[in-house]
C-alpha cells in the first residue's frame, strides 16, 4: 500500500494564509448592510480594498470611513486594525496562551518568523511582551487624546480617541474625522494642535520600531553598548530617517507657516510617511522634491516585527553600509563594529530590487489604465507596497484594474516581500552545487 505524502504548510505560506483569511472574514464584514451608514450593502470590491488595506496597516480608501462606515463597520475596521498590526500568529498564540494550550514548535517558528525574533526559545515570553507594550501605549495614547476630541465631539470623543490611538499605534492612518462636507479630511484640522500631533507622533515612532527593539530597552535600559546591533541600526536609522526630512521640511516646504505649525508641520509629515499614513497638510501643496521625499520614506518603511510595513529600517541601512564598505574596499559589511552575514546582504538587496520594480510597474499600470501622470500613480503605489496610506486623493475614482493593483501592492507590503516569494517558492530544493567562477565587469 503507498502512503500518500502529507501535505505540510511552510512558515512562509501559514502567515500568507492567515493574513489573506482574516481579510476575506473582514470584507464579508463589510458587505453586511449593517456595517454602512445608509443601510445598504457595500459593493465587494470596495469592502475588499477597504479590509485589506485595513489588515495591511495602510489606510489608503475608496469611501470615507467617517461618513461611509456605521458604527458596527468602524468597529469592524478597528478590530482588523488591531490584528493587522499585531499580526496573526501574534494573534494566534495569544489565544493559545488565553486558552492554556501548548504551543508547538511550528508555532513557535512561525510566530519566529512573524515578529522577527532570533531565538525561538522566549517566544511566549515575547508574545506576552508584545501584547503588553500594545495595549499599554494605546491605552495611554487613547487617555491623551481624550480631551482633544472630547472638547470639540463631547462623549462621541471617547470612540474618537480610541480609535485614532490604535489606527497611530498600528500604523494604519485610519480616521473617522470627515463629514459629507469634507471627506478624507485625516488630521489637518489639528495641525496646531500640540498634544495630538505629539501623541500620533509617538504612537507612530513606539508602533514602528519594533518589539525587539523596546525588548532590548526594557532589559538593558540605557546601557546602549548592550544593545543588540540590530536595535542599534533600528533607533540610529529611525533618528536619521525623521531629523533629516523633518529638517528639509521647516527649511523648504513649510517656511511659509507661523512658528508653531512648520515645526509640528515638519515634524508630523517626516513621521507620517514611514508607514503610518495620517496627514495633517494638503499633499497636494508639496513640491515635486517634497513628494519625491516622501516617496522615499514610504517605501523604506519602519522596522521588523513591528505594526509598520515597507523595506524596513534595516534594510536600506545594510544596503548604505554595503556601499560604504565598496568605496571603503573592504571586503565584508560591517555595522557598530560587526560584521553582517552575506544572505543579509543579499536579501536587502533582493528586497529593494523587489519593491522598487513593483513599485514602478505598480505606477506605470495605473497610469496606463487610467490616463494620469505618472508621478502621481507613483506616490500612491508608493504608499501602497510602503503600506501607508498617503494620497494625493483620486484613489476613489480609480477603475477596477487599478484598485486590484493597489490591493495586491497593499498585501505584499504587509506580509512582507521575502515572505511572499519564500512561500511561493517553497517547493523548489536548495542547489547543493555551484557552477565556475568568471569575472564579469561592472560599473
Amino acid at each position: 500500500m503507498i502512503k500518500k505524502k502529507r501535505f505540510h504548510l511552510t512558515t512562509f505560506q501559514t502567515i500568507i494564509l492567515g493574513f489573506a483569511a482574516i481579510i476575506l472574514l473582514g470584507a464579508l464584514l463589510l458587505l453586511l448592510p449593517i456595517s454602512a451608514k445608509s443601510g445598504q450593502r457595500t459593493s465587494f470590491l470596495d469592502a475588499l480594498f477597504t479590509s485589506v488595506s485595513a489588515v495591511c496597516v495602510t489606510g489608503l480608501v475608496v469611501v470615507d470611513t467617517a461618513t461611509h462606515w456605521s458604527g458596527f463597520g468602524q468597529a469592524v475596521l478597528l478590530f482588523l486594525i488591531q490584528i493587522g498590526g499585531l499580526g496573526i500568529v501574534t494573534i494566534a498564540a495569544s489565544m493559545a496562551l488565553l486558552f492554556r494550550r501548548k504551543i508547538t514548535l511550528m508555532q513557535r517558528t512561525t510566530m519566529q518568523e512573524a515578529v522577527a525574533a532570533q531565538k525561538v526559545g522566549s517566544i511566549v515570553r515575547l508574545t506576552i511582551f508584545i501584547l503588553t507594550v500594545t495595549f499599554s501605549a494605546e491605552t495611554i495614547g487613547a487617555c491623551l487624546l481624550l480631551p482633544v476630541f472630547c472638547v470639540d465631539f463631547g462623549a462621541k470623543g471617547i470612540w474618537l480617541a480610541v480609535f485614532h490611538s490604535v489606527s497611530a499605534f498600528c500604523n494604519a492612518g485610519f480616521d473617522i474625522l470627515g463629514t459629507p462636507d469634507t471627506p478624507y479630511p485625516s488630521l489637518s484640522a489639528y495641525r496646531s494642535n500640540p498634544l495630538l500631533n505629539i501623541t500620533v507622533m509617538l504612537l507612530i515612532i513606539v508602533g514602528g520600531i519594533g518589539f525587539l527593539t523596546w525588548d532590548d530597552v526594557r532589559t538593558n535600559k540605557w546601557r546602549l553598548k548592550r544593545y543588540r546591533m540590530q536595535s542599534k541600526v533600528i533607533l540610529t536609522t529611525t533618528a536619521l530617517l525623521i531629523l533629516v526630512p523633518a529638517a528639509y521640511n521647516f527649511s523648504v516646504e513649510f517656511s511659509s507657516l507661523p512658528l508653531g505649525q512648520r515645526i509640528l508641520c515638519s515634524l508630523f509629515q517626516a513621521v507620517t510617511p514611514r508607514t503610518a499614513g495620517f496627514s495633517t497638510v494638503d499633499l497636494n501643496s508639496l513640491s515635486g522634491a517634497g513628494r519625491g521625499i516622501m516617496i522615499g520614506l514610504m517605501l523604506i518603511g519602519g522596522s521588523p516585527g513591528s505594526t509598520a510595513g515597507g523595506m524596513k529600517t534595516t534594510t536600506i541601512a545594510v544596503l548604505v553600509a554595503t556601499v560604504l564598505s565598496v568605496f571603503e574596499r573592504k571586503q565584508e559589511t560591517q555595522m557598530f563594529g560587526r560584521r553582517v552575514e552575506n544572505s543579509t546582504v543579499r536579501n536587502a538587496i533582493a528586497l529593494l530590487m523587489l519593491y522598487l520594480s513593483l513599485f514602478v510597474l505598480g505606477g506605470m499600470a495605473i497610469s496606463l489604465a487610467e490616463g494620469l501622470p505618472l508621478g502621481d500613480c507613483l506616490f500612491e503605489t508608493a504608499s501602497a507596497i510602503g503600506t501607508v496610506g498617503l494620497s494625493l486623493g483620486f484613489t476613489p475614482a480609480l477603475g477596477v484594474f487599478s484598485k486590484l493593483v493597489l490591493i495586491f501592492l497593499m498585501f505584499l507590503g504587509r506580509v512582507g516581500g521575502l515572505t511572499f516569494i519564500f512561500a511561493a517558492l517553497s517547493g523548489r530544493k536548495a542547489n547543493l552545487y555551484k557552477y565556475p567562477q568568471e569575472k564579469i565587469t561592472v560599473g
